[in-house]
C-alpha cells in the first residue's frame, strides 16, 4: 500500500469514527437533558403538592400505566426517569416513590429533537467524511509526489548523475529532506571531483618518470632481469594510461568522431591483436575466434568501439576461461567466455573502478573504460552470466534511422 493510499485511508477512517461517535452520542445527550428537565418538573410539582395539599397540575399519583422498570427503580423513596416508546412517539417519565409505596409521576411526550439531530448528524457525518477523504487524498498525493521526486533524485545520484537536484519549496519536513538530498549531492560531487583530479594529476605526473623507466629498461643487457623490468614498466605505463583515460571520460570533454565502419573487420582486428599480445606474454596462442551471424556497417567512432572490444576480450582472456567467442550480429557484438562468470555486483550495478571480483585481481578499470566509451558512443553495454556457464558482455551500437543500417 502506497503512502498516498495509507494517508487517505487513515483520514477516512478517522473522519468516519468521529462522525459515528458524534451522531450516536449527541442524541443521547439531548435525551438525557430532556430527562433532567422532566425530573426538575417533578420536584417542582412535588413541592407545590406539599404546599397546596393536593396534586399539582399534571402530577399523577400511582398511575396504573406506570412502566414496570420505572416502578421498580423508585421503590423505597427513590427518584428516576424513564423513556417509554409508544406508537405515537417516545414518552419521558419522571417518578418519585415514598416509603409507604405511593408513587408520584409526571409524563410528557418527547420533543423528538434527538431523532432529528441524529438524522442530521448522520447526514453531516457522511458528507464530512467524503470531503475529508477527498482533501486527504489530495494532500497525500501532493506529499507522495514530492517524496517520489526526492527518491528519483536519490536514484539518479546513486547512478552517477551528480547534477540531479530538487526544488526546495515550502517549510515542512519534506523540504528539509529535499535540502538534505541536495546537500548530499553537492558534497558527493565535490568529493568525487577532488578525488578524480588527484588521481588524474598523479597519473599525469607519472608519465615522465615512467617514460624514462621504459627508456632505461631498453638499455639493460638482455636476460631475465631485462624482461622482468620491461614487463613491469609496460604494465605501469598501461595502468597510468587507463587512469588518464578514465579521468578524460569523467571530465565530459570527450567527443566521438563517427564514420562508417564494418563491425566484422573491426572485431577480427581486435581478436588478432589480443591473441598476439597473449601469445607474447603467455607463450601460447589463446583459443579466441570471431563468429559473424549477420555482418553490419554502422556509423560510429571505430577507435572507441575497438577500445571497448579490446577491453572486453582482454578481460575474458584474463579473468574468464577459453574458448572466447566474439559474435557479430548486425549492430550487436557479444563477447563470451567459459569461466566462472562475472561477480554479482558487476551484473547488478555495472563495472566500478577499483572494485575487483571475489578473487581480488585487477583494478576494475578495463570494464569501467569500456562502459564509459560505450556511453560516449550512445551504445548499450550489458553484462550477464549465462545459465550454461560463462560470462557474456553485449555491446549494442545505435543504428542510424536514416539508413536503417
Amino acid at each position: 500500500m502506497g503512502l498516498r493510499l495509507k494517508i487517505g485511508v487513515t483520514i477516512t477512517v478517522t473522519a468516519t469514527l468521529a462522525a459515528v461517535v458524534t451522531a450516536s452520542q449527541v442524541p443521547v445527550l439531548l435525551t438525557n437533558r430532556e430527562r433532567d428537565v422532566q425530573l426538575e418538573r417533578l420536584l417542582y410539582a412535588a413541592r407545590v403538592t406539599a404546599q397546596q395539599g393536593r396534586p399539582a397540575q399534571g402530577l399523577e399519583v400511582d398511575p396504573s400505566d406506570l412502566p414496570g422498570p420505572l416502578r421498580a427503580k423508585v421503590a423505597g423513596g427513590h427518584r428516576a426517569t424513564y423513556v417509554q416508546s409508544t406508537d405515537h412517539g417516545d414518552v419521558i417519565w419522571a417518578a418519585e416513590g415514598s416509603d409507604h409505596g405511593t408513587v408520584l409521576a409526571l409524563r410528557a411526550p418527547s420533543n423528538g429533537l434527538s431523532d432529528e439531530v441524529e438524522r442530521v448528524m448522520w447526514q453531516s457525518g457522511a458528507i464530512g467524511t467524503g470531503v475529508a477523504t477527498v482533501i486527504g487524498l489530495g494532500l497525500a498525493t501532493r506529499f507522495a509526489r514530492r517524496l517520489r521526486q526526492s527518491a528519483r533524485s536519490a536514484e539518479q545520484i546513486a547512478d552517477g548523475d551528480l547534477t540531479a537536484r530538487l526544488p526546495e519549496t515550502g517549510r515542512d519536513e519534506i523540504t528539509t529532506l529535499t535540502h538534505a538530498v541536495n546537500a548530499m549531492a553537492d558534497a558527493l560531487a565535490a568529493r568525487l571531483q577532488a578525488e578524480r583530479e588527484v588521481t588524474a594529476n598523479i597519473a599525469h605526473e607519472l608519465r615522465t618518470p615512467v617514460a624514462g623507466l621504459i627508456a632505461a629498461a631498453a638499455l639493460l643487457p638482455e636476460g631475465r632481469a631485462e624482461d622482468m623490468v620491461k614487463e613491469r614498466a609496460w604494465r605501469l605505463r598501461d595502468l597510468m594510461e587507463d587512469v588518464l583515460e578514465v579521468a578524460r571520460l569523467d571530465s565530459g570533454t570527450e567527443a566521438a568522431e563517427s564514420r562508417w565502419v564494418e563491425l566484422s573487420a573491426l572485431a577480427r582486428r581486435v581478436v588478432r591483436a589480443a591473441a598476439e599480445g597473449r601469445t607474447a606474454t603467455a607463450g601460447a596462442a589463446p583459443d579466441v575466434r570471431v563468429d559473424v551471424v549477420c555482418d553490419g556497417t554502422v556509423e560510429t567512432d571505430p577507435r572507441r568501439v575497438e577500445r571497448v572490444l579490446t577491453n572486453l576480450v582482454t578481460n575474458a582472456l584474463r579473468h574468464g576461461a577459453e574458448p572466447v567467442l566474439v559474435e557479430v550480429d548486425g549492430p550487436t557484438v557479444r563477447v563470451r567466455d567459459h569461466g566462472a562468470g562475472f561477480p554479482e555486483h558487476l551484473v547488478a550495478q555495472g563495472p566500478q573502478r577499483f572494485r575487483t571480483g571475489a578473487e581480488g585481481t585487477g583494478l576494475g578499470l578495463g570494464l569501467t573504460i569500456a562502459a564509459g566509451q560505450a556511453a560516449l558512443l550512445g551504445a548499450h553495454l550489458t553484462f550477464a552470466n549465462l545459465e550454461d556457464g560463462g560470462a557474456q558482455a553485449t555491446l549494442t551500437l545505435p543504428v542510424s534511422p536514416e539508413t536503417g543500417r
